[in-house]
């Protein structure tokens, strides 16, 4: 059973417990940093922290189970960039050949122990067999043709922020890259297919409109029980695929199908959520009330469950990785950009706030 949840904020890394009026928080690490990603290992009980120091650069971190102190260990590294190499990104700018954010930490297999996967900012994949003690760049991705096709989504520079490392086969995997599309691979890296076919923007010239290598997903789940199944959110709306990610098809929700996070029921893969807001230039739920939107049908209806969350004068906005859900698929958590922060006990039917005070949040993740 996962007891903690883990809140990683623009100036800190909170752990919130159950206590006897509910969740709280507990204990807070790294305070004053901009700690962007957390992630616990239930293979062995290891808890990791990505830090953004800004001008000092990115810094990763680790502690043991039943450990307090936190120890820095190696981030994700560029080699150098070859002398004369012209590298440009989609925009046609340069592609700086540096760890800009550490976007996504996922671990590897059940019986991978240590294995670990980074996607970064500037679109690099990393993988580490030993706890994050080394790091090194999946170069057949890197340097594959296409990538220079990628454009980036709000921080205008692509980056990997969804890793699915499939549950039959630890060699597949798939990564969802910001207007780079959705990649995959069954060797573990050593070839990789474009998968986004299916996706669409609702605007433009229908050739760039359909074009796989320009799609925007803001972030992409694999359900644990279906693993054939996947959800997306996307920049034009909410894609879900039935067929190993090979294609995808458009579900249409309200109030909109605008947003970033998207969590999938641990048992049932008809069953996801979302947090809508208005659209890209209007990032702030509709109508000035926070709501999650919820589906138990594969996309055909979506309800709205608004029970403990704000009506009036809301304008939260919910990271990609900002929603949360636990492994029993009933418990479910989310923080906002105002540092709001709120738990849900019955799948979303009705949240209770934990905080209206912490810092903006970035990512949530259950913990044992």
């Amino acid at each position: 059973m996962q007891k903690r949840i883990l809140v990683s904020t623009r100036k800190g890394l909170f752990e919130l417990g159950k206590a006897a009026k509910g969740w709280a928080v507990k204990t807070a690490s790294f305070l004053g940093d901009n700690v962007t990603l957390a992630l616990h290992d239930p293979r062995d009980g290891t808890d990791y922290a990505a830090i953004n120091h800004g001008h000092f650069g990115i810094k990763l971190h680790r502690r043991d189970k039943d450990k307090k102190k936190w120890v820095e260990i190696a981030s994700p590294k560029y080699p150098e960039k070859p002398e004369g190499l012209v590298d440009k990104d989609g925009w046609g700018r340069d592609v700086k050949w540096s760890t800009q954010l550490i976007w996504a930490l996922e671990t590897g297999g059940p019986k991978q122990n240590g294995t670990l996967w980074a996607g970064t900012m500037p679109g690099g994949l990393f993988r580490s067999d030993d706890r994050g003690t080394s790091w090194h760049l999946i170069e057949t991705l890197w340097h594959h043709p296409d990538r220079n096709k990628w454009l980036g989504g709000g921080a205008d520079i692509p980056g990997i922020h969804s890793i699915c490392v499939d549950p039959r086969d630890p060699n597949t995997l798939r990564v969802a890259v910001s207007c780079g599309g959705v990649w995959r691979t069954q060797d573990a890296g050593k070839t990789w297919i474009q998968s986004a076919h299916g996706m669409s923007f609702d605007d433009g010239p229908k050739s760039e409109a359909e074009s796989p290598d320009a799609q925007d997903p803001h972030m992409m789940v694999q359900s644990p029980s279906d693993p054939a199944k996947f959800w997306v959110q996307h920049h034009a709306g909410i894609f879900k695929s039935v067929d190993d990610a090979k294609t995808w098809t458009r579900v249409r929700a309200t109030p909109s199908s605008f947003g970033f996070g998207v969590v999938v029921h641990p048992k049932d893969p008809n069953t996801a959520w979302f947090v809508p807001g208005i659209k890209d230039e209007k990032r702030i739920p509709v109508g000035g009330a926070l709501i999650v939107t919820r589906t138990k049908d594969g996309g055909k209806t979506f309800k709205s469950l608004k029970k403990g969350l704000p009506q009036k004068h809301a304008y939260d906005l919910i990271f990609r990785h900002a929603l949360a859900l636990d492994d029993t698929g009933r418990k479910l958590a989310m923080g906002s950009t105002t540092g709001n922060m709120w738990v849900s006990e019955n799948s979303g039917d009705a949240w209770n706030m934990v905080s209206g005070t912490l810092p903006p949040v970035h990512a949530i993740r259950f913990a044992n």
